[in-house]
């Protein structure tokens, strides 16, 4: 987690539920939103809030080119991206340092 990190990142209602792509130069901050559900959004009607995925990027055209790149791959493509970093889908939030909301 770098100063000038940006981060690409995956959301997930449950294994193998509905799924949410985002970027953010503050991936603590932005994931504690979306579990806060103060804000009404797609993840908050689907309740799509355990961290799946991330990659951290030194630029944001980096970071938002893949973020573009990930939103056209089809569903398995994203399923086979995250199992293969993260088999039992565990959320990793509090691995970052996020604590528990």
């Amino acid at each position: 987690m770098g100063p000038r990190s940006f981060y690409v990142y995956i959301l997930a209602s449950r294994i193998g539920g509905t799924l949410y792509i985002g970027v953010t130069n503050d991936l603590i901050r932005r994931v504690a939103e979306h579990k806060s559900k103060l804000i009404e959004s797609f993840t908050e009607k689907y309740d799509v809030v355990r961290l799946v995925y991330f990659e951290e990027f030194d630029d944001p055209e980096n970071a938002i080119g893949r973020e573009k790149r990930l939103k056209k791959w089809n569903r398995a493509w994203k399923i086979r991206l995250i199992e293969e970093n993260n088999p039992n889908w565990d959320d990793l939030y509090p691995g970052i340092g996020g604590s528990q909301i």
